[in-house]
């Protein structure tokens, strides 16, 4: 067997969502830290495409997130295939139900939110926790977003379920940390991804799209201006899973050019001013 090398050589991970977005950004740069990995997907075509392009060092297993016989499959895969489970990332999602609080139909929409976005993380570290505590160690990760932070930048629904992701976060990481598991959360600001179709009624051609148009805007909304990547989430969560973190745990990772700082100032030759210039014509 050729001798891994990487920061994540030798471990075994499992990443849901992890066929597109952040998700394939996280797979491909954990295989290339020397990890092997399941991709856990409802996107079935995507997730196989991904896995027979990394080669054996991936493999595909569909997995509805919301179903708790789903999530023990794909965590009973990956110590099927490789043997342990070092890592668990809980990263599948979605924008959610949408629509104004006096409006908003508690429905099987609803119901949908909240089974992938709380009660899919609730059961990724069940049954992680199982297979860690039996070895002694491992990393849960769950993407959080800073909408769980602040109360203006996602629907009501997902601020509030984002919410929860990090304090459930905390709370698990107090249970687990005498049995060597580090529990921590990202939460992503303005990244570039197909999510963000989700706010408007779009076609599947239309949200392959959506990346592009995000990086136009994104950069004039924070410090650091240029629009947040997977590669940006997959570099947080390779830290997060590998053995540099080992004194971290119950965190939330903020992982946002700046956005959540505050309000970025406007000085003539900003990206806003010159946006406005490229529109209008000079001010001067």
């Amino acid at each position: 067997m050729t001798k891994r090398e990487g920061r994540l050589a030798g471990k075994v991970a499992v990443v849901t969502g992890g066929a597109a977005g952040m998700g394939r950004g996280t797979v491909e740069r954990f295989v290339q830290e020397g990890a092997q990995v399941v991709i856990a997907d409802v996107q079935e075509e995507r997730g196989l495409a991904l896995a027979e392009q990394l080669g054996e060092d991936a493999g595909f297993v569909r997995a509805d997130v919301s179903k708790e016989e789903d999530v023990e499959a794909m965590i009973a895969l990956a110590v099927e295939r490789y043997g342990r489970l070092d890592c668990l990332f809980n990263n599948a999602g979605y924008i959610g139900v949408l629509g104004e609080i006096d409006e908003l139909e508690i429905a099987e929409e609803y119901d949908r939110t909240i089974g992938v976005m709380l009660t899919g993380p609730v059961l990724g570290m069940k049954h992680a926790a199982r297979v860690m505590k039996e070895q002694g160690s491992g990393s849960i990760i769950s993407t959080a977003s800073v909408a769980g932070i602040r109360g203006d930048f996602g629907p009501h629904v997902y601020c509030a379920v984002k919410a929860a992701v990090i304090n459930l976060t905390r709370s698990v990481a107090l249970e687990l940390g005498k049995d060597n598991i580090r529990v921590n959360c990202i939460c992503p600001g303005a990244i570039a991804t197909e999510i963000f179709g989700g706010l408007h009624t779009l076609s599947e051609e239309q949200k392959l799209r959506v990346p592009e148009v995000m990086r136009k805007v994104f950069p004039m909304m924070q410090a650091i201006p240029r629009a947040g990547e997977g590669a940006d989430i997959a570099a947080m969560a390779v830290f997060l899973a590998s053995d540099d973190s080992t004194f971290v745990t119950g965190q939330a990772m903020v992982v946002d050019g700046g956005l959540t700082a505050g309000s970025v100032p406007d000085p003539e030759g900003s990206p806003v001013m010159q946006l406005l210039e490229a529109e209008f014509g000079s001010t001067k």
